[in-house]
């Protein structure tokens, strides 16, 4: 991918200095740059009234802003969550969604365009991966739904299509720039994201000692049905995967979530909850129980709201810190992937 491909939103503020002074401009022009690109958010250079018009002129011509096209909204009358269907600048589709909490608003985004890690419950995993998101592309997500919902972004959760570590330079450098203090400043602690296991990228991520949140997809209480479950366990088995899990832990002091998607029959038994329970006990974790989303494609049902709080007992028993995640925009296309699907038609999307 090219320079201007990668979209100039996508450079830290030290790049754009090196930038501007490789195109002989004044390094305070590029702070002031910065500024509008990720505090103000312009979209586009003729509103960037500081910038001396020539400048504005040249960065129009060679660097284009990497602005996402809505093109559907879908808002639940349950409880206000909003899901957005983005077009990118090369035609390819991604899911965003606003929660409304009354501790903020959080935002969960997508670091791909489809993905390729397979899970055989996710709608996202359907078609595979057209390919991964530039840093401008899942900043321009949370920029997008704060203009449209002209409120402001309190939490950004990295669990929308795709697998963010599978992304992982641009999801770090994506990071560097929403956390910066001259972006929007979201505090780290207020930023998850979520893996299905990449055991190296996992104990990669825990050396840069950041301070957000990372939630394990683990969904099966064992290696067999989890390999089912999710194709990535084959290269990436569960004793690595928690191996790594507690390395994150022991570098960052960051208490990890460990994601668990309920489906009736796979996955809900007292076995399964004894088993899960014996698995995570050793471990610094939460686990977040889900209601899985039933997808046409798929063959997988929701428990009974009865089974998913006797699961979620049998846990706390085994002294088991649990939640059950509230779920947010149900009358909607709840999974991953759903509205994406949908409007994509089937047809593939194209690559570069």
């Amino acid at each position: 991918m090219t320079e201007q491909q990668e979209g100039i939103q996508s450079k830290t503020l030290e790049e754009l200095q090196t930038l501007f002074t490789t195109l002989g401009e004044k390094p305070f022009r590029a702070k002031q740059l910065y500024q509008w690109l990720h505090q103000r958010l312009a979209r586009d250079y003729d509103s960037m009234t500081n910038l001396p018009a020539a400048l504005r002129a040249r960065l129009a011509r060679d660097y284009p802003l990497t602005i996402l096209s809505p093109a559907h909204t879908q808002v639940s009358r349950i409880d206000g969550t909003t899901k957005y269907l983005f077009v990118l600048p090369d035609g390819n589709m991604i899911e965003s969604v606003l929660m409304k909490y009354k501790h903020g608003n959080s935002v969960c985004i997508s670091s791909q365009a489809g993905c390729r890690m397979g899970c055989t419950f996710c709608a996202s995993a359907i078609g595979g991966l057209s390919r991964s998101l530039t840093p401008a592309e899942m900043l321009e997500q949370i920029y997008q739904i704060q203009l449209l919902s002209g409120e402001r972004v309190h939490n950004v959760v990295v669990m929308g299509t795709g697998e963010p570590l599978d992304n992982y330079e641009n999801l770090l450098r994506f990071l560097q720039i929403l956390t910066g203090t001259e972006g929007l400043n979201i505090s780290q602690r207020n930023i998850t994201v979520s893996t299905c296991g990449l055991a190296p990228q996992i104990r990669a991520l825990a050396k840069e000692k950041l301070q957000i949140t990372l939630a394990l997809s683990l969904h099966a209480p064992n290696q067999e049905k989890r390999e089912k479950l999710m194709p990535v366990a084959r290269k990436y088995p569960l004793f690595e995967v928690l191996d790594a899990c507690r390395y994150y832990f022991e570098h960052t002091g960051r208490r990890l979530t460990f994601e668990y998607s309920l489906a009736a029959g796979i996955n809900d038994s007292d076995e399964d909850a004894r088993q899960l329970a014996t698995l995570l006990l050793p471990m610094h974790g939460h686990v977040n129980l889900i209601m899985i989303n039933p997808v046409r494609e798929r063959r997988f049902v929701r428990p009974t709201r009865e089974a998913a709080q006797n699961f979620k007992i049998k846990l706390e028993k085994y002294g088991i810190n649990v939640t059950i995640r509230r779920e947010m925009g149900s009358d909607i296309d709840g999974a991953c992937g759903q509205l994406r699907k949908r409007f994509a038609g089937g047809q593939k999307e194209r690559t570069r």
